[in-house]
């Protein structure tokens, strides 16, 4: 079926109070297994591929984003394509010929007011191509280039009054919100504060988004769902998983040279954690 509309996925999932998930995709096999994953679960799905992503391609945007549309295009449950963490303008300007339905553009790094200014800049820009346009506000963390963070200390939340006037000065279509979570975690133990969410989901007038989401055990992901947020991104858990399902068959076949034989198994794990995590998302109460 044609590529999907993130914008519109992640409007029918805050309407039916469930969260479309997104996965951060590097190689083939990660586009593969988010697709299977999804129709496996018989839901939409939003494919991710971040300026870290890109960089380890050489730099180059299409070669993966068109292996990830050719995908796409043949799944049989809506699938769109996202442009994750953009901080080059360069890249940004890359996404509508490279079946971009939306981006994410990333100034949290810089002073508020920089950040406000950068970032209704390439609003103004995405919206006259015709994208959905996501930035962050607050102190997420765990990315490359960024200082370690505590995601609990003092203000590295997104504060809600903030929020609100970010939006409004920037008009972006959806915000990320720094709630405790971290990007990168291999653990799932990130606390989130509830409490702040709801707040933030009253103060926000925009669909709410959770990065750093694969640190985030089962019942906290139900929780932020039930408290607004309305995208999960997730990107570790995939390549903990790849990567764990390889190990063990390596461990158990060192005569292997055959890249063919352990990449379908870490393809097959990262299928199998998509779908877990689908589930838990979309099984959320209404």
């Amino acid at each position: 079926m044609p590529l999907a509309s993130t914008g519109e996925l992640v409007g029918r999932a805050l309407t039916a109070r469930t969260a479309v998930a997104a996965f951060n995709i590097i190689t083939l096999e990660h586009v593969e297994a988010v697709v299977a994953g999804a129709e496996s679960a018989g839901v939409p799905v939003v494919l991710q591929v971040s300026e870290n992503a890109v960089k380890f391609r050489y730099g180059r945007l299409l070669p993966l984003a068109r292996a990830a549309a050719a995908v796409a295009e043949r799944a049989t449950v809506p699938v769109a394509l996202h442009l994750d963490h953009v901080q080059s303008d360069d890249l940004l300007r890359q996404a509508p010929g490279a079946g971009f339905s939306s981006v994410m553009y990333d100034a949290a790094r810089l002073p508020y007011a920089d950040n406000l200014a950068a970032t209704r800049a390439a609003a103004d820009w995405a919206h006259a191509q015709g994208l959905w346009i996501e930035a962050e506000l607050g102190q997420i963390g765990g990315k490359d280039g960024r200082p370690a963070l505590d995601a609990h200390a003092p203000g590295a939340r997104t504060d809600p009054d903030q929020a609100r006037d970010f939006v409004a000065g920037t008009g972006v279509d959806a915000l990320a919100v720094a709630i405790g979570s971290v990007h990168a975690m291999t653990t799932r133990t990130a606390t989130l504060d509830h409490g702040l969410l709801k707040r933030l989901s009253a103060a926000v007038a925009v669909p709410l988004v959770l990065h750093g989401s694969s640190g985030v055990p089962d019942d906290g992901l139900v929780a932020a769902v039930a408290g607004g947020i309305a995208k999960v991104n997730v990107g570790t858990a995939l390549n903990i998983a790849m990567t764990g399902a390889i190990r063990d068959f390596l461990a158990a076949h060192p005569e292997a040279v055959d890249s063919r034989k352990y990449l379908s198994v870490g393809r097959e794990a990262m299928a199998h954690e998509v779908g877990r995590i689908i589930t838990v998302l979309t099984a959320t109460p209404t």
